[in-house]
Order: structure tokens, then sequence, then C-alpha cells
């Protein structure tokens, strides 16, 4: 059996750390640059030395979009890289006892990390993702800080009430252009347009939702639907332990797609038929709001990758 090469890489605004480890103790395997700028120079530098050395897998973690760029460079090289939630690093180095934090140990840590536990590599996402992606962020933003502006009206002084009201109309406006744009590029491309009209058809989903799914969750019609309900994090998790039975709860997942999950599962269940019996039988049951509205908001996630994985638009309730 050949030996295999893991790296983890480090990333923060102002350089990367890298750090290497090898399935057999007695393989040498290349060097690479302990610390690099974080800049166009500085990942060249590191692509090319591990285009030399060929690991089997290379492991960032996730750090606000300080990654994005390197692994999008690592990809488009041939190098397998997987982007991972750094809460599962910093839990696997406390259970290997490492307690200390240093960005040349987290180098260290994020190796041994892809040796033990090799996750799931990073799909580079097309360019029309990629825009899709950068749009949606941008609205989030601009509605962030729309609702930051209203408010503070409430409680401003007169003095500059004006311009807070300008404000937010300017923010109204460009959250009215963007939402135009996203419209435009998912019903002008081929690969997503298709994909909009098959969720546009359900009741109760939108817009900014169709655009959230097709942007930040792209697996939607190609995995079985517990898979894709951990994914997001609306899976029940158990919490048993000998004869006790603990409360269900949902952990983890993609808090953006859940956020829009939830406002099209307000308007479901007033307009769409199988959600609106699941909440009205739920409630007559005796569950909590918070319990229902979660079992809605899986079965909507439910219905949709349904619909997306047979092609059909939405008819009737039986294609849930």
């Amino acid at each position: 059996m050949s030996d295999e090469i893991f790296v983890g890489v480090d990333v923060c605004k102002a350089w990367l750390d890298t750090a290497q480890v090898c399935s057999s103790t007695t393989a040498v395997p290349g060097e690479l640059t302990a610390r690099v700028n974080n800049d166009e120079a500085g990942r060249a530098e590191v692509v090319n030395q591990l285009k030399r050395l060929s690991p089997t897998l290379v492991v960032l973690e996730a750090t606000g979009g300080f990654e994005a760029a390197l692994a999008s460079e690592l990809c488009a090289a041939g190098i397998a890289v997987a982007v991972v939630n750094p809460k599962r690093v910093r839990d696997f180095a406390r259970a290997a006892g490492v307690l200390a934090k240093t960005d040349r140990l987290d180098a260290q840590v994020l190796a041994e990390f892809a040796h033990r536990m090799r996750p799931q590599v990073y799909a580079l996402p097309d360019e029309t993702q990629q825009e899709i992606i950068e749009l949606v962020d941008r609205r989030a933003q601009l509605v962030t800080m729309r609702a930051q502006e209203k408010n503070r009206l409430a409680t401003v002084k007169h003095v500059a009430r004006t311009s807070v009201r300008h404000h937010i109309e300017w923010l109204d406006k460009r959250i009215k252009e963007i939402d135009k744009d996203l419209d435009g590029r998912l019903k002008d491309s081929t690969i997503y347009q298709p994909k909009y009209e098959l969720l546009d058809s359900v009741p109760g989903i939108g817009r900014v939702t169709i655009s959230m799914l097709l942007g930040r969750l792209p697996e939607l019609g190609s995995l079985d639907r517990k898979r894709l309900a951990a994914l997001v994090g609306l899976a029940p998790m158990a919490d048993d332990s000998g004869r006790r039975r603990g409360q269900r709860y949902i952990q983890g997942g993609r808090a953006d797609v859940r956020a829009v999950l939830y406002m099209a599962a307000l308007t479901a269940r007033r307009c769409n038929g199988p959600i609106k019996e699941l909440y009205s039988r739920l409630r007559a049951s005796g569950k909590p709001y918070k319990v229902a509205m979660t079992a809605c908001m899986r079965k909507l996630l439910i219905i949709l990758n349904a619909i997306l994985k047979s092609g059909e638009p939405w008819r009737n309730p039986t294609v849930a």
C-alpha cells in the first residue's frame, strides 16, 4: 500500500500556516514552507508545493471567507481539499489531548484531522453559483443593515431621523436591485432555470428562498431525505442513555438555509396543503410551536428535494 500524505493549512487574514503528516512513519514527504502570506503570491507558492507533493487530502477550516480563494485555487489545480467546521477540529484536538492553540499547532492538528477523519472533499462551485452566493450574501448583509436602521429609527433623535430614513430608502432600493439581478441570473442560466421553475411551483416558496437554496444548498435534489435534513440541521438528534429517553433536538447544519426555510414554512402553513395539515395536527396534539414549525420546515425541505429529484413540478400533495 502506497504512503499517503495529508496536509493541514491554517488560514487567517494575514498568512497561511501549513503542516503535513504521512500515513507511514518511515516515509519522508517533501518539505512545505511553514508560513506564507495570504495573498496571491503566497497562495500560488502553496499550490505549487502541493502539486509536487501530491497529497491525498488537504484540509482547511472555514474562516469567514478567508479560505475561499485558496480552496478554489487548490480545486482548480486538481488537489483534493476539504473545508471543515472549526468546531469539529477543536473537538478533535481536545479529544487528542491538544489543549494549546497557535496557528502552527492548528495546522498540525488539521493535518492529523485529515489523516484520521477523512472529511468530505470540497466541490468547487461553478462560476454562476459563485456569483449567486456572492449576491445572496450581499443581500443578507443589506437586510441586516436595514433591520438595524429600522430599530435605530425608534430611538434616534429628531436631528438624525431624516438621515436614517434616507438610508433605509437607499437600502430598500439596493435590495430590490439585487433581487432583480438574482432573478435574472437564475432564469437565464440553462442549469438553474429548470430548478428555479420546479421550486417556484411549490406553494409558499418565493424567489428569496429559491435563491438561497440554489446558492447555499447545491446538494438539494441529489441526497436522500435523511442526509439532507442532517446537512441543513433539521434532523432530530437522539439524547438517550440507558432507560432514559431524552427530548429530541436539532443542532448544527446551515443556519442561513434554515432561516429562509422558517420564513417559507410560515407562508406554507397557510397555503400549502400538506404543510398546513401537518402543522394543525401537531398543534392539536399538544406539540409546542417550535416543534411543529421545525417539523414543517423538515417536511417542506423533503418535498423540495423530491421535486428536484423527480423533475416534476408541484401538482398535488402526493409529490411529497
